[in-house]
């Protein structure tokens, strides 16, 4: 078959929102320091990681894994602090779960909404559904605009309203009582997603069952064990049962249940990187504002700052000296914003010394 047969033959067969789409586009990070992907750059300490080992020594890689492991799930509900009454499912990372919701809805054609900027998924999964996709655009400080998000809710009737909290790029932890005049406000679901809440420390996991339409994501990636691809969706019992009809049998992998529960047993030591982490996050914003960079304060493992004119200079300057972080193409917003993970003391020193020499 020649390419023109095969391009008229997804024509015909694929939806047009995915034909026009982009995969998602993951930069090669080969020999660089990586702060472009807010992952926690510490290992686990050398005997606990040969205790996690053993853990998978006798793992029955020849059986398919647990399909609903309850005992594992149970530990993560009280790790994340799920009230009595609430339930959780698994995903393979937060993507599988946020797909799965906006499956899930499709067939209302209701449209999907966000904050603009944020996480970027919430917008691709629904366009690829053939749902239409509303961002509501933050403030100058990358702030919450309630007044223009409640409009916006009131007009269109949105299905699912996606909240990265604290936002991805800025970190900015919108205020609470915001978060609940949106859950007051909206016809269908509210998704507060906390993936960075091992940083931000603020949770609206006692919430959940108050509001019928009030769902909580959480992802283990951010706190060291982003490897093992593990999101939780949290909520009402209804919801769960409904959602977990679209989950796939045995998405998550033995290796990653066997290693979860391992972890379970020893928060502490990705607790006490995490606080390393916030510590350093303090360090560079201070330092980055000192080279007369606007930064913006965050709650999460990463900061933004603005390089108005020469954003693309220093990112290739960066990359040049050996370290990776994240610049935004295709956002007519960010295009002169750079975001920098927050990594290791070592990695953090020589991202700033390459960046000095560059102003």
């Amino acid at each position: 078959m020649n390419d023109k047969s095969t391009t008229t033959l997804m024509q015909s067969l694929l939806r047009p929102e995915l034909l026009a789409s982009k995969a998602y586009a993951v930069t090669p990070s080969d020999g660089l320091i990586k702060l472009d992907a807010m992952e926690n750059p510490f290992h686990l300490p050398a005997a606990l990681r040969q205790q996690w080992l053993e853990s998978l020594a006798d793992a029955p890689l020849n059986r398919y894994p647990d399909a609903h492991p309850d005992a594992l799930i149970a530990a993560l509900k009280a790790h994340i602090g799920v009230p009595e009454g609430a339930e959780l499912m698994l995903g393979n990372g937060s993507d599988e779960l946020i797909q799965i919701l906006v499956t899930a809805v499709a067939g209302s054609q209701r449209p999907i909404m966000a904050v603009d900027p944020s996480f970027v998924m919430y917008r691709i999964l629904a366009q690829q559904l053939g749902l239409a996709f509303t961002g509501i655009p933050l403030d100058a400080d990358f702030q919450l605009d309630l007044p223009a998000m409640l409009t916006a809710i009131a007009a269109q009737q949105p299905g699912i309203i996606f909240l990265d909290w604290p936002n991805n790029p800025s970190g900015s932890l919108f205020p609470e009582a915001d978060l609940e005049a949106i859950v007051a406000a909206a016809p269908g679901l509210v998704v507060v997603d906390e993936a960075y809440h091992a940083f931000s420390r603020t949770t609206f996991a006692d919430r959940l069952g108050r509001t019928p339409n009030l769902l909580l994501l959480r992802t283990l990636s951010k706190e060291g064990l982003a490897g093992l691809r593990l999101g939780m969706l949290a909520g009402p019992a209804a919801w769960i049962q409904e959602l977990d009809k679209l989950r796939l049998p045995y998405n998550i992998n033995v290796l990653t249940q066997r290693s979860v529960a391992f972890y379970l047993c020893h928060t502490k030591v990705l607790d006490a990187q995490a606080e390393i982490l916030r510590s350093e996050r303090e360090r560079l914003l201070k330092t980055i504002s000192s080279y007369g960079l606007p930064i913006w304060p965050s709650a999460a493992n990463f900061l933004l700052f603005h390089a108005p004119g020469r954003a693309a200079a220093l990112f290739s300057g960066l990359r040049e000296g050996g370290v990776l972080i994240k610049a935004f193409t295709g956002h007519p917003r960010l295009s002169e914003y750079l975001r920098v993970s927050v990594g290791t003391p070592a990695e953090n020193d020589r991202f700033l010394a390459v960046l000095e020499s560059l102003l």
